[in-house]
């Protein structure tokens, strides 16, 4: 595992840009497979990509992408979906293939079958070359909160109050952040080639202090993380 530190957001951003766009670069001729977050630390990184993009400095034009996680159920059009977060920030200034565009479906009728489906397309496209992640304050990935047991595939999560309480803020009250979220299992995270955290925010100190010690625990999903042998963490966090 490799982590280094920056001085600013700004610089940690660069650096997660020019990493996603120099494994892009390396494999030119096949379709690459990105695995993607949202919320507000990657939003830097993206910016970088869309302008080295515009710049002619890098082609999506054959890269897969995976989203990590999306709420349930909700509409694609709802300002709040990880869908139009997705094709706000990233998705709708870039050359990617829309067909390419991969994002759990929280208008999907069966959420189980839309489970399997998710996790049988990442298969069938050859595995995730490069899964970019953040953290939450408590440790989770995606929708992966602390818990006495952990799922590997992707999965109808149901969010903790602790989690709808922390996403109310995008929403108008905390009774219409949705009660269920699809989201990458821990197992389907860490099949990818490689991963690439992002650490940002006074408020993850402490659980960047915690994934440091290298304890394994269900009770801090990041911690699993150190069982990956390609694993790069990209931190503002002062420790």
């Amino acid at each position: 595992m490799e982590i280094k530190y920056f001085e600013s957001y700004e610089k940690m951003s660069e650096q997660a840009a020019e990493i996603v766009a120099n494994e892009i670069k390396a494999k030119p001729t096949k379709n690459f497979v990105l695995g993607l977050p949202t919320g507000s630390t990657p939003l830097g990184m993206y910016a970088n990509l869309i302008e080295k993009n515009k710049s002619g400095l890098l082609d999506f034009s054959k890269v897969t992408t995976f989203n990590l996680d999306e709420y349930y159920p909700i509409k694609h059009d709802n300002s709040q979906s990880y869908y139009k977060f997705m094709f706000d920030n990233l998705f709708g200034s870039i050359n990617i293939n829309h067909e390419n565009i991969n994002i759990p479906d929280g208008e999907a009728v069966d959420a189980g079958s839309e489970c399997e489906s998710y996790e049988e397309k990442i298969k069938k496209s050859g595995g995730i070359d490069l899964m970019v992640i953040g953290i939450g304050p408590n440790g989770h990935i995606g929708f992966n909160e602390p818990d006495n047991f952990l799922l590997p595939d992707t999965h109808i999560a149901v969010l903790t109050e602790e989690t709808k309480e922390a996403n109310k803020r995008f929403f108008d009250s905390v009774e219409q952040v949705p009660d269920k979220a699809l989201t990458m299992g821990m197992g389907s995270i860490l099949k990818a080639k490689k991963i690439l955290m992002l650490v940002s925010g006074k408020s993850k100190t402490e659980i960047f202090k915690k994934f440091l010690q290298g304890e394994i625990s269900t009770s801090n999903p990041s911690s699993f993380l150190h069982l990956h042998n390609d694993v790069t963490v990209l931190s503002d966090v002062g420790i």
